[in-house]
């Protein structure tokens, strides 16, 4: 069984859906047998894809203009990735949820979220082009969709209409650096990390950080890690004016060494969303011990149980309150850090490898394949 994955999210900076790609294709890559192959397909006119980026899996990298090609995939479903590639596959699995195109391969998409049907204003361009009118008859005709949560499936099953028997539920793991984190460190800030974008809800976190701080709350300043969206300049330009000015820090994107860094230095994760598909930062910081506060929306809940402080993201005043308990009330901490490490510690990456290479062989053992 050969199967070609879309390795396109994680080839630069990656964020959730990059890391997501990663380390899924990374533990599938190590689960297969003998005569099970991988191959991490990308393409980019300037970034090029490392032969080693995942050991044991082969690499296609081609030199193309990304957006031409996935406007030809998108709504020519031209050219086929045999094409593209040079070589057929099993099993031809897309990154996102419209298929690649394919001669004779059994074909999966990947659907983090359906956010981009109720808010296409929240999403880039070519999202807002394409997703919203295609990600049904897309997702209906895939011989698989993957997806990362049971909230994610659901919307799957009911919003695109796809039989339960053909959803594959791929969970993140907890990642493996995380337990050597201690959780009496001295801590140096309250973290978000993510892409500074609508969607994350960062203005509604910098009116709660505001409470905070009025309400004489600790000296820790909040620390925004991620890749500012264009869109998200009024938000970031609230940093230079009081009270956020010297209160409020945003570092861009940092590498996986400083994240694991701003873990151990966090008081407390905050994830505000207004919509997540699984919330892989806040699996992350519990399985590190971060105290987490998290929005009460999309897959949030059923990912941290009562491991976290859940928050109506609309409600600025509850978020302060749900911050300062859990980056300075003893007494929550005490609770939450335990407990988030227990809740994480459900999570395995290669458990959703495994599921996910039973459904490539199913899939290419089918007569459609």
């Amino acid at each position: 069984m050969d199967a070609v994955m879309d390795y396109r999210p994680a080839l630069r900076e990656r964020s959730g859906v990059g890391e997501y790609v990663h380390e899924l294709a990374r533990h599938v890559a190590v689960r297969l047998n003998g005569g099970d192959s991988l191959t991490l397909f990308s393409a980019s006119w300037r970034d090029r894809l490392d032969a080693d980026a995942v050991p044991g899996a082969r690499v296609v990298d081609r030199r193309l203009p990304v957006r031409a090609l996935n406007l030809a995939w998108h709504r020519l479903q031209w050219p086929p990735i045999e094409r593209v590639a040079g070589r057929a596959f099993d099993i031809v699995h897309s990154a996102h949820p419209l298929l690649t195109p394919s001669r004779r391969g059994a074909r999966f998409v990947t659907v983090h979220d359906l956010d981009f049907l109720d808010h296409p204003e929240r999403t880039s361009r070519e999202i807002r082009r394409d997703y919203p009118a295609l990600a049904r008859v897309h997702a209906q005709r895939a011989s698989r969709v993957v997806v990362s949560s049971r909230a994610t499936a659901d919307e799957v099953e009911t919003r695109l209409g796809v039989d339960p028997s053909r959803i594959v539920l791929c969970p993140a793991g907890a990642p493996e650096w995380a337990a050597a984190v201690p959780a009496d460190g001295p801590k140096q800030h309250v973290l978000f990390l993510g892409t500074i974008e609508p969607r994350k809800n960062i203005d509604g976190l910098l009116d709660a950080w505001m409470q905070v701080i009025a309400a004489g709350g600790d000296a820790l300043p909040l620390v925004l890690a991620g890749r500012a969206a264009p869109e998200s300049a009024p938000t970031l330009a609230r940093l230079t004016a009081p009270p956020l000015a010297g209160r409020v820090r945003h570092l861009g994107y940092v590498s996986d060494a400083d994240r694991r860094q701003l873990y151990r230095d966090a008081a407390a994760l905050i994830v505000p969303s207004f919509h997540e598909g699984f919330g892989l930062t806040a699996l992350e910081a519990m399985a590190a011990g971060v105290p987490v506060v998290a929005a009460n929306r999309g897959s949030l809940p059923e990912l941290v149980g009562d491991a976290a402080l859940l928050v109506d993201p609309t409600d600025s005043a509850g978020m302060a309150r749900a911050i300062a308990s859990a980056a300075f009330d003893p007494a929550a901490r005490a609770r939450l850090t335990p407990a988030g490490r227990a809740r994480a510690a459900r999570y395995c990456w290669g458990e959703s490898a495994d599921r996910l290479i039973a459904a490539y062989r199913a899939a290419a053992s089918e007569p459609s394949a």
